[in-house]
């Protein structure tokens, strides 16, 4: 019972491991502007980023446009401006203050019940007017007459709001839960055991398990991810995004298949150096019951000490006979 009930312990902290490492990087990892901002500076000067982000701010800015010969003499230019503005330094400054500027309307959306049921959006607004000083500095002409408006772009429609607040709020409870369940039922489990250090062994290989599960998991919700993107052009972007978000969690997951790797290659070193100090001090049993067997028998007093040979032989030796006292 002791062993039954020790490894449906420790499976189930193992189980709970992956799940806690998750859990923990959406709302530590994600849920922080600071870290989510840090990890997003970067794609700045990626190229597939600043195609996606041109192609955006060119649509939204077009789209504005009254229809016809404004349309269709700027569309051309005011894509290639939008384009060309992403490659300067300036670009940098915008997207850190875009991405921050989601990231606080996402985290307001998911954390305040009373928050508006409407879409999550993002103003283009900054974009647009650099775009427009540009085209104007260029001397093109019909660019002071492009609306420099509130161009919003939805990063999360109006009916996933109210799934992503009831998501968010089990995560930030399973963030600080799941961990800890999976460390006292781990501990509780090796305590019940017969055999600890079988039991921690076992342990090791399930975090491991675990730890791996959890790499295959980010690499197969990153192909579905770029499935779901509705633009095969924009992919590569996507693509690029995801790792950086995922970067953090990578790490975990091979930090857990190191550990325990690492606790149950040590379990299985000692186990193996404790037997083999037991073997030098002890010549085994079969010398064991040499020496009973000579007790019970009375054996004179010359007669040889029981010796390692006799357990490699696999029985003991009669005794050599004597003169009695």
């Amino acid at each position: 019972m002791r062993n039954a009930l020790s490894a449906a312990l420790v499976a189930l902290a193992c189980l709970l491991v992956p799940c806690g490492a998750l859990a923990a990087w959406a709302v530590h990892g994600l849920a922080d502007t600071g870290r989510y901002v840090g990890a997003m500076a970067p794609l700045s000067a990626d190229p597939a980023v600043r195609d996606a982000v041109a192609d955006a701010v060119g649509d939204g800015v077009v789209r504005e446009l009254d229809a016809g010969s404004a349309r269709d003499l700027l569309g051309p230019f005011v894509r290639d401006a939008a384009r060309s503005f992403t490659r300067t330094e300036a670009f940098g400054t915008v997207w850190e203050a875009g991405n921050r500027a989601v990231h606080d309307a996402l985290l307001h959306a998911l954390r305040d019940g009373r928050a508006d049921p409407g879409p999550v959006t993002v103003d283009l607004a900054p974009v647009t007017a650099e775009v427009k000083r540009q085209l104007v500095a260029d001397r093109m002409p019909f660019a002071d007459r492009i609306p420099v408006e509130h161009t919003r772009i939805a990063v999360v429609p109006a009916g996933e709001t109210a799934r992503l607040r009831t998501g968010y709020r089990l995560l930030d409870a399973a963030a600080f839960w799941l961990p800890l369940t999976a460390v006292v039922l781990a501990v509780t489990g090796v305590a019940v055991a017969v055999h600890r250090r079988r039991a921690l062994t076992a342990t090791g290989l399930g975090i491991a398990l675990g730890g791996g599960l959890l790499a295959v998991a980010v690499a197969v919700g990153r192909r579905l991810t770029l499935a779901d993107v509705p633009e095969p052009v924009h992919r590569p972007a996507a693509g690029v995004v995801y790792d950086a978000l995922t970067a953090t969690l990578r790490t975990a997951s091979w930090m857990l298949l190191a550990l325990g790797l690492t606790v149950a290659l040590a379990c299985l070193l000692t186990g193996l150096r404790g037997r083999g100090l037991g073997r030098g001090h002890e010549c085994g049993p079969a010398v064991r019951r040499s020496r009973e067997w000579r007790a019970k028998t009375r054996t004179v007093a010359g007669a040889a000490p029981p010796a390692c040979d006799e357990a490699r032989n696999g029985s003991p030796q009669p005794p050599v006979a004597g003169p009695r006292l």
